[in-house]
């Protein structure tokens, strides 16, 4: 494959783009469809994780530019298949009712982690589980991929919970419909320019990386890292910038056919 960084960046910016809409298309014709549809969803993308598992191990001696995109592939592969199973309503947590209008902060936060404590710890063991088979290895991209999805998830949920000006409410399907109970539409706390400071310092630091280091597969590896870090960051502005983000994937969603029980949805990636 090309050892060109910007073509990198460009296939960051592509995939990030085509994988997310892919999820959301098929989550939403799932909800149009048979209440088995999110199961058999999850059950047909499984060999997603099996790729993603092999993707990973073969990639770990190799620090060809080839290997490199390998470990980056085999992680949105493990990523993607878990995110399917989170929105169809699979792997999400033990609470899945709406939270009280009038909750108290810490009630609404306990019931928020209730809402994707499986979802989060199935996250935190695939990501150790890079990390131990990452030690020593020459490769270590797939867990590189992996933490900065994992890390910039965790900050967007946390300023989701503490509040921010706009939330996306169009692609939440209904298995997780109650989610949205659990957000606060409102103005930022502190924790927002903590969360985008730390992600853009994490962005010129891998930048840089991509510049200086001498190996062409390891500068296409920090400039893989370095737009996903920096798609991350873009996430984040979403919620505060008056910038239709949803017109990205909104072209290629089914319409949402009607239920009687439909509550408001809202959408958190």
């Amino acid at each position: 494959m090309t050892e060109s960084p910007w073509i990198a960046a460009l296939l960051t910016l592509f995939v990030w783009w085509f994988s997310t809409g892919v999820i959301l298309w098929r989550v939403r014709v799932a909800d149009n469809g048979r209440p088995s549809d999110h199961v058999n969803s999850v059950v047909i993308g499984l060999p997603l994780v099996a790729v993603g598992i092999m993707a990973a191990h073969a990639s770990l001696p190799d620090l060809s530019t080839q290997g490199i995109y390998l470990a980056f592939f085999a992680a949105l592969a493990l990523w993607g298949w878990i995110e399917l199973a989170f929105l169809s309503g699979i792997i999400t947590g033990p609470n899945r009712s709406p939270c009280p209008a009038f909750a108290s902060t810490k009630t609404r936060f306990w019931r928020a982690v209730g809402t994707v404590a499986w979802h989060e710890l199935t996250l935190a063991l695939t990501l150790v589980a890079l990390g131990l088979v990452s030690i020593g290895a020459e490769n270590p991209f797939a867990f590189g991929t992996f933490a900065i999805l994992f890390f910039a998830r965790i900050s967007a949920k946390l300023n989701l919970f503490l509040g921010v000006p706009r939330i996306n409410i169009q692609f939440l399907p209904r298995p997780l419909a109650h989610l949205a109970s659990h957000f606060r539409i409102g103005r930022i706390t502190a924790f927002f320019p903590l969360s985008v400071s730390a992600l853009t310092v994490a962005s010129a630091l891998l930048l840089e990386r991509a510049i200086n280091v001498e190996t062409p597969g390891m500068s296409v590896g920090y400039a893989l890292l370095t737009c996903l870090c920096l798609l991350a960051l873009l996430e984040h502005w979403f919620m505060v910038l008056l910038l239709p983000d949803e017109k990205l994937w909104r072209w290629m969603m089914p319409a949402a056919k009607p239920q009687k029980d439909q509550i408001e949805d809202a959408n958190g990636l």
